[in-house]
């Protein structure tokens, strides 16, 4: 069967551009983590933000980190994004070591980050936001559109990024005009028009009502198997809802990796909580332990 034009169109442009490859080439090792961190540190002059932490996040894995505030995430998520150079240490993407690399390089190589705070366009439409992400994603950005074709074939792809997000509806508005949680799910659609195969999500609950964190909960869940996710959120009910793994932090350092219910039973990490107060209602689940 022939290729349709519009595909092939979008193909031959990306081809004219000759962009660097999305994602290396993965490791040899079959179960090679798709993200690892390897005695990371950051220090402040004598402030130790982030000391020495490690820990693997596998492919396919909605993998949280979770600590009291003072904690270090929000350094060692910009750390593995590119966004801090570390101290000392070490990040490895699908078995390359990307240290050394910068926020956009990383990005380029599959490792793409939401942003804690608003990084949209908020004066261009939902479906402008997507469409430029996917210009960048088919190595074309800074040209005409052109072709009819072409440009029939990416506002059909952002269109249908914009549907799996339940924002079809919102394509025209601009993003400024959208509610906070709509905003935020905004941000994903964004990020995942570039095909990561690691995906960032900086505290996404932030702000978010009870209804859009479920809502928000939902399409994590509906995210491609194939995306591996790593998340920094303070809501702990959409941490559990969500994650297989939970790296627990504490005064800049790891203290436990473990499935949900190793966390919630953990003595250790009731007390990195809310030391000698009672922690039992933080851990719930389903109204019990």
């Amino acid at each position: 069967m022939s290729e349709p034009e519009p595909q092939r169109q979008l193909r031959q442009d990306a081809q004219q551009q000759s962009p660097a490859p999305a994602h290396p080439v993965a490791s040899s090792d079959p179960v090679a983590a798709a993200l690892r961190v390897e005695g990371l540190s950051r220090h402040f002059g004598s402030l130790k933000a982030v000391d020495d932490v490690s820990f693997e996040v596998r492919p396919g894995s909605r993998h949280a980190v979770i600590g009291p505030n003072g904690a270090g995430k929000s350094t060692l998520f910009a750390l593995v994004a590119g966004a801090l150079r570390a101290t000392s240490g070490k990040v490895w993407l699908h078995g390359e070591d990307v240290t050394s690399l910068a926020e956009h390089a990383r990005a380029r190589r599959g490792l793409v980050r939401t942003f804690q705070h608003s990084s949209l366009f908020l004066t261009a439409s939902a479906r402008e936001n997507v469409l430029l992400a996917l210009q960048r994603k088919h190595g074309i950005q800074g040209r005409p559109w052109g072709a009819i074709t072409r440009r029939r074939a990416l506002v059909a792809e952002a269109d249908a990024v914009l549907e799996q997000f339940f924002l079809h509806h919102r394509a025209a508005q601009v993003a400024g005009a959208l509610s906070h949680g709509e905003r935020r799910q905004l941000e994903v659609a964004v990020a995942l028009a570039t095909s990561p195969s690691v995906l960032l999500l900086d505290e996404p609950a932030a702000g978010m009502s009870p209804a859009d964190t479920q809502a928000f909960q939902e399409i994590v869940l509906g995210l491609p198997a194939e995306v591996t996710v790593l998340l920094v959120e303070h809501d702990l009910d959409l941490v559990f809802g969500v994650a297989d793994q939970v790296t627990v932090m504490q005064l800049g350092r790891h203290l436990l990796t473990g499935d949900p219910a190793q966390v919630r039973s953990s003595d250790a990490v009731q007390q990195a909580y809310l030391g000698d107060e009672d922690t039992s209602d933080l851990f719930l689940q389903d109204g019990h332990v």
